[in-house]
């Protein structure tokens, strides 16, 4: 709470001294993540033990920052993101799954640590009532990585040559104008063990077996194994569209798009880049 009360304190000295300068602020909600440990105030709010109290307080600092830009008058013309690094943690999904049933992954496969969508695949909610029309859902891949070129160009800043190699400007589809057309050609991920994976709209390609992160023969992961479809695929390739839980690997059956995705994958290794 102390960093809500930090950021709230922020916001009202902003207005109050610069009240027509431009501000970024970065609220980095330690909640929720492990360990689940709620402040006194909000222990006891849910049903679902001190995890779901930890989101419950997650919960209500984002409901008191928007509720403070909309007290101090500068909602219209605020930008506002709510997003996440990465899902799940391993004991989480464990605990929750265990004492209430709930998989904060589902219906991803996978969690933190993995290359599969439950390690990737994250909330991302953007508010700006001046530009964006409400009630909109861009079924675009974007990467966090392009948050960066797209608040340059919002702020009319040009990136040099050299700077932000893996990030594009989703500018364009934040105030409503060609939300058809794909920004992104492809969308790299990488573990922690340095594992790679591409994906291009419905296809993902894993160029690894395995999670790429989590170590699923430990018994401790037992409760989140499936059976590959194909353990003796070199890789793994994934229609998202038509199997978003990533279930049957189809390396041996496209090969021609394996080669597709593995080469555009090399290319972006070797050139350092992405964009």
């Amino acid at each position: 709470m102390v960093f809500l009360e930090k950021s709230l304190a922020f916001l009202e000295n902003q207005v109050m001294v610069h009240p027509n300068q431009p501000f970024f602020l970065f609220h980095s909600a330690q909640a929720v993540h492990l360990p689940s440990l709620p402040s006194k105030s909000m222990k006891g709010k849910t049903e679902a033990g001190p995890h779901g109290d930890f989101i419950f307080q997650f919960d209500y600092t984002v409901g008191k920052i928007v509720e403070a830009v909309e007290q101090l008058g500068i909602a219209e013309n605020t930008l506002i993101i709510v997003t996440s690094d990465n899902g799940p943690e391993v004991q989480t999904v464990d605990n929750m799954q265990k004492q209430f049933g709930h998989n904060g992954a589902h219906p991803w496969r996978g969690v933190k640590r993995d290359q599969w969508e439950g390690g990737h695949r994250v909330p991302f909610l953007v508010q700006w009532p001046a530009r964006i029309k409400t009630n909109r859902v861009i079924k675009q891949a974007f990467c966090q990585t392009d948050l960066m070129h797209t608040f340059a160009s919002i702020v009319g800043y040009e990136l040099p040559e050299n700077a932000a190699e893996d990030s594009f400007d989703f500018s364009s589809i934040f105030i409503g104008e060609d939300e058809g057309t794909p920004i992104r050609p492809f969308i790299l991920h990488q573990t922690q063990k340095l594992e790679l994976a591409i994906r291009t709209e419905s296809w993902k390609y894993l160029d690894h077996q395995g999670s790429g992160g989590n170590d699923y023969s430990r018994e401790k992961m037992a409760f989140l194994r499936q059976e590959d479809s194909d353990p003796d695929a070199p890789a793994q390739l994934y229609n998202l569209c038509e199997d978003p839980g990533e279930t049957k690997n189809l390396h041996a059956l496209y090969p021609e798009k394996v080669k597709q995705l593995k080469e555009l994958l090399e290319d972006a290794k070797l050139s350092g880049r992405s964009r």
